[in-house]
């Protein structure tokens, strides 16, 4: 007679399923660039480009340029082009979102995409995710009226509607895992260095 020790040495062991593409996420070619990096970290070199000339006022137009990494040189499948303003109680003509309104925008894309990359990656299926966010900045830095006021924002809030085929810790998890390897969150939490060259003639 068999123990029930015995019998679950004799279970076979569950197979591993293999990755699929889920929530829209290429899972099989992500964890394909992961192992490519891990071995050659060399690939994981990335530099993005963009160029940027004034229109009029404070109105100015950007445009994604090629970038730089896995080894090579990429262009966007489309033309990625920006136009940014100020409003006109900032002395503009509201032709564009404004700069600091771009942080929002890249902060809010990069969690999200995390986030939906992370849930593909740990099986999880997606059936939405929502954010908020917001900014808090003084202008009394900008307009030169303090110098104890910092020019950029004060703080940023952010709130996600997360929902999924897992339960709420498991979600909630997601997002904090996509904070810890967002590119963005590092670049404002903890601050880049910025080279300025002026060529004035």
């Amino acid at each position: 007679m068999q123990t029930n020790t015995e019998t679950a040495k004799t279970k076979p062991a569950k197979a591993k399923l293999a990755p699929i593409a889920r929530n829209g996420v290429d899972v099989p070619t992500l964890f394909a660039t992961i192992n490519a990096v891990k071995e050659q970290r060399e690939l994981g070199a990335f530099r993005f480009r963009a160029s940027n000339r004034w229109v009029k006022g404070t109105h100015s137009r950007t445009r994604m340029e090629r970038f730089s990494g896995a080894g090579s040189d990429h262009t966007h499948a489309r033309e990625c082009d920006f136009a940014a303003d100020h409003p006109p109680v900032l002395c503009g003509d509201d032709e564009g979102a404004t700069p600091v309104e771009f942080l929002l925008v890249a902060l809010a894309a990069c969690l999200t995409a995390g986030i939906a990359n992370i849930a593909a990656a740990r099986g999880i299926n997606l059936t939405e995710i929502e954010s908020n966010i917001e900014g808090d900045l003084d202008v009394a830095g900008i307009l030169g009226l303090s110098d104890e006021v910092r020019n950029g924002y004060e703080r940023m809030r952010i709130s996600f509607k997360v929902r999924g085929d897992a339960d709420a810790e498991t979600l909630k998890a997601l997002v904090e895992q996509s904070r810890r390897r967002s590119a963005v969150y590092d670049v404002l939490a903890n601050g880049t260095a910025v080279q300025i060259d002026v060529d004035a003639a």
